[in-house]
């Protein structure tokens, strides 16, 4: 059938035609949404091993087997991130304060940015639809800059 023949009543294609793209028989939504769950159920299982061991973990206290962060191994600066695992730790355990305290700018703006960029990766994938998680050269500037910025704050803060 080509584009230029009718289609059936209500705009709905007749029957033995082509599948519309995302509709629920089409092979590579389908091909998609499988990856999607494939790859979110990895995720969230490497997630749930690193919570429950941290759960137990307390980054606070010294002795404890935590990766270290090689850019204040290597400068004596915390970056952006230092402190993301406390921040982890005392949300998991319900103590936004201190979290907030452990790391800010990633508790504020960071942590709902990937959520939300997550979200709307999961729901296109379930969708069937590809949706790559990719930033323009302005995000990346934005990015970029608040890391900077934070950086050099908090170093000279603490």
């Amino acid at each position: 059938m080509s584009r230029h023949e009718p289609q059936g009543a209500a705009g709905t294609l007749p029957p033995g035609g082509p599948v519309p793209p995302d509709a629920p028989g089409d092979p590579a939504a389908a091909s998609v949404r499988r990856r999607t769950v494939r790859r979110a159920s990895l995720a969230l299982g490497i997630g749930a091993l690193g919570a429950g061991y941290l759960w137990n973990t307390n980054p606070h206290h010294s002795g404890q087997l935590l990766l270290p962060c090689p850019f204040r191994w290597a400068t004596g600066l915390q970056c952006p991130f230092c402190g993301g695992t406390r921040m982890a730790y005392d949300l998991m355990h319900g103590d936004v304060a201190e979290a907030f305290h452990d790391n800010a700018v990633l508790l504020t703006l960071g942590v709902p940015a990937v959520a939300y960029v997550l979200v709307r990766w999961l729901a296109a994938g379930l969708r069937g639809q590809r949706h790559p998680l990719r930033l323009t050269a302005r995000g990346n500037a934005v990015v970029v800059g608040i890391a900077a910025v934070w950086m050099v704050a908090r170093n000279l803060i603490d």
